[in-house]
């Protein structure tokens, strides 16, 4: 099967239509419209539909009518389901009000768990409304003066009630970088968030003022004590957890320098292994990778050729 041209988390593009978070019709117009559907989130949980006769994983999408006071509504944008575009809202609902929606706890999924079963189409939806949800629940307050803010623009602005103030959905850039040396090894690390054996790619976020070539080659040289060059872009991908854009590179060993220079910094990265296609067909339950809908379990297979030997689920957090 050949590697798909994008990341998983990217692979469909929502219509969010922005023109319309402005009107100040829009919400009245949302509930009035019999094609209108809702995906309720709670503590940073989204709701599944219910599965049936081996019916796919799907968002719990409801209508809006009947539905509990929610503590934050957004716009997402319009889907095309059964060809016909329905306007999507993102709300937010407290304990009670979410065990009102849907007592049963197994329907309420983190992101994590619930990108690994959706489409692309969930998947997009799940990160834009978690990536929303989260800034949100993080920015009740003006960092300018300290003031409450307030929800405008269908949940794409917050304002500060005292200096009028703007803010806007943040995003921060990170670099995660497959890097090979000249015998087209992968150098792998242990973070030490992780359990043992656990290897991913290398990674950490831009810093103000600096371009992406230059976080790879610094990221690198921080964490792995390497100097990389050949530094190449491949994709992106969002990660709203809790607000991240990670940027996918590619990067060699820099010309005449030795692998075995390799050392993990000892606070971020624990332990640092260079590995063979062949160490890791090898590997067995000696090496968990990441899998699923990371970019590094991407960048991984597309080294590697296919998809990776082991398939042990990441933290759910």
């Amino acid at each position: 099967m050949p590697q798909p041209s994008l990341p998983p988390l990217a692979r469909a593009a929502i219509d969010r239509d922005a023109a319309a978070r402005a009107d100040p019709q829009r919400e009245a117009r949302f509930d009035a419209d019999a094609s209108a559907l809702v995906l309720p989130v709670h503590d940073r949980r989204l709701l599944l539909a219910e599965q049936r006769d081996g019916s796919a994983p799907e968002l719990g999408l409801v209508a809006p009518v009947g539905l509990p006071a929610e503590t934050l509504r957004c716009f997402l944008g319009r889907v095309e389901l059964g060809g016909r575009t329905a306007p999507v809202e993102l709300r937010v609902y407290d304990e009670a009000a979410a065990a009102a929606i849907e007592a049963e706890e197994a329907r309420w999924a983190q992101l994590r768990r619930a990108a690994g079963l959706l489409d692309d189409r969930g998947q997009a939806l799940a990160v834009e409304a978690i990536a929303l949800a989260s800034w949100h629940e993080a920015h009740p307050f003006c960092p300018r003066c300290g003031s409450p803010t307030e929800v405008t623009d269908s949940g794409w602005v917050r304002r500060c009630v005292a200096e009028e103030r703007q803010l806007f959905p943040r995003t921060d850039p990170a670099v995660i970088v497959l890097v090979t040396d000249d015998d087209d090894r992968v150098l792998l690390g242990s973070n030490a968030l992780w359990e043992q054996r656990r290897f991913s790619l290398l990674a950490g976020f831009v810093e103000p003022g600096e371009p992406l070539e230059h976080a790879v080659v610094r990221e690198i040289a921080e964490e792995a004590g390497i100097p990389v060059d050949r530094v190449e872009y491949v994709a992106s991908q969002p990660w709203p957890l809790p607000a991240s854009l990670m940027l996918g590179f590619r990067a060699r060993l820099a010309v005449d320098a030795d692998p075995a220079i390799a050392r993990p910094d000892g606070e971020e990265i624990l332990e640092l292994r260079w590995f063979s296609r062949e160490d890791i067909a090898s590997a067995g339950e000696e090496l968990y990778l990441p899998t699923g809908t990371s970019i590094a379990g991407w960048l991984l297979q597309d080294w590697y050729g296919g998809p990776l030997p082991t398939d042990v689920p990441w933290p759910s957090s």
